[in-house]
């Protein structure tokens, strides 16, 4: 199992991917962590915003297909996509996950 981490313009945008991905059974579940305040560099300034964080509950296979999905619907030029591998948890939950994230 993986856990796919994309920051997000605000909720409605993460809301919007976090649907799709969930209805497609894509993902199995997918996490919308409001509120986060994040300081980078982009095109040489410095930049302060409020993000939305969307965690997605997924198996690796699918990884590719989801990040196509989230570029169709988001709006930053260049969105955080990136995946950490769940190497373990409670068995019944990563269960759930594999068997709704089309595997």
């Amino acid at each position: 199992m993986i856990q796919i981490h994309c920051m997000c313009s605000n909720e409605d945008e993460a809301r919007t991917i976090a649907h799709s991905l969930v209805k497609s059974h894509l993902a199995a579940c997918c996490n919308i962590l409001p509120g986060i305040s994040s300081i980078y560099e982009w095109q040489n300034k410095l930049e302060l915003s409020q993000e939305v964080l969307l965690l997605i509950k997924t198996v690796p296979e699918n990884y590719k297909e989801i990040e196509e999905l989230i570029l169709k619907d988001h709006s930053y030029e260049c969105p955080a996509i990136y995946s950490t591998t769940i190497e373990s948890g409670y068995d019944p939950y990563l269960a759930w996950i594999k068997a709704n994230s089309n595997a």
